[in-house]
């Protein structure tokens, strides 16, 4: 494994390569022996980020047949970071030979197939693998537990709570979460997350002000860890991601496995993946409805709870382990078939 995910918190990548780790270190270490960040000979390489650094040793002999992993794309960073022109072009043209560098390509959506097929990458190099959490991390907690976090935070156990997280910029729909907030007044927001890129962070001033001045209802946590993270999806009534666009997010898996009824902009992508497990709006003003709708109707948000558990279960760490042996299996088996691995 070659990764930086973990370098900056708050990011989805992080979480996703910290459970792959985790799935392989807890149950399958009796199938495959890995390291981190190491420059030894390996019979299969899977680069979790994109460093330059990794991209020169992706050149040596001593790497095997080389993994990558695709937690974003040009058309998705749009709305993320702020980049000059020039830079931006650079770093979206290395983006892409960085992955056809690799002899075989993970993405966490399938509708990436296509898109990468479009940047010349052929679809047969690219396999599906969607993201997953385990249980043991974000799992329900008892109605006791629940209360106990809402004294912590001073919110009245009768207050309806909205949960969101992500990092806090434009591509996320903080705006639109922000908007809400303001159109619902007796109801508590709350958005966890930070400014992962800093000042380059798309619209970074016009964000700062938003967090350091927000709607009296909307409470800006900054970023949380994953310890604290299930304590607030647990007390929320509702997890609401507006985002206008994402691969896999990482915080609709948590809030799946947590039994948080979940809301989200209404996005093709997701359709590919988790249709038919949330409510969705396609814009404001139906999310709004949405959640109008919802919190005067209790059997609406036990339907979506009990039905964030069922898909909770199919993107679990129990259902992903032998999707991942499987796939390192093969990709052994070719490299040798190919003379990748000595």
């Amino acid at each position: 494994m070659f990764s930086q995910a973990d370098s900056v918190k708050g990011q989805g990548v992080g979480s996703a390569y910290n459970e792959l780790t985790g799935l392989l270190r807890k149950r399958l270490v009796d199938e495959f022996y890995v390291t981190v960040n190491k420059y030894g000979s390996s019979d299969l390489t899977h680069y979790h980020t994109i460093n330059p650094t990794y991209y020169a040793n992706s050149f040596s002999r001593a790497r095997g047949r080389k993994i990558g992993y695709v937690h974003f794309l040009p058309d998705t960073l749009e709305g993320s970071i702020k980049l000059p022109k020039v830079a931006k072009d650079v770093f979206y043209n290395y983006v892409i030979d960085f992955y056809k560098r690799m002899d075989q390509i993970v993405v966490v959506n399938p509708i990436f197939i296509d898109k990468l097929a479009e940047y010349g990458i052929n679809p047969k190099k690219v396999r599906y693998i969607p993201n997953f959490v385990s249980k043991s991390e974000f799992y329900p907690k008892n109605q006791v537990a629940k209360n106990a976090f809402r004294h912590e935070l001073g919110i009245p156990l009768d207050k309806f709570v909205v949960f969101g997280d992500g990092q806090v910029q434009e591509r996320k729909g903080v705006d639109d979460f922000a908007k809400m907030a303001k159109a619902n007044p007796d109801i508590q927001f709350i958005w966890a997350g930070g400014f992962s890129f800093g000042k380059i962070t798309d619209g970074y001033d016009h964000y700062k002000k938003l967090v350091d001045n927000p709607p009296k209802n909307l409470k800006f946590t900054g970023i949380v860890n994953r310890e604290k993270l299930v304590d607030y999806l647990n007390m929320a009534d509702l997890f609401v991601l507006p985002s206008y666009d994402e691969l896999f997010p990482m915080s609709v898996l948590e809030a799946f496995s947590c039994g948080t009824p979940v809301l989200l902009r209404d996005l093709d992508l997701y359709k590919a993946i988790i249709d038919g497990y949330y409510m969705s709006g396609k814009n404001f003003e139906e999310m709004d409805q949405v959640l109008k709708h919802v919190i005067n109707n209790p059997a609406v948000l036990k339907k979506y709870s009990d039905l964030s558990l069922k898909a909770s279960d199919e993107y679990s760490e129990d259902n992903l382990t032998n999707i991942w042996s499987d796939f390192y299996h093969e990709q052994y088996d070719l490299g040798r078939k190919l003379g990748q691995i000595r």
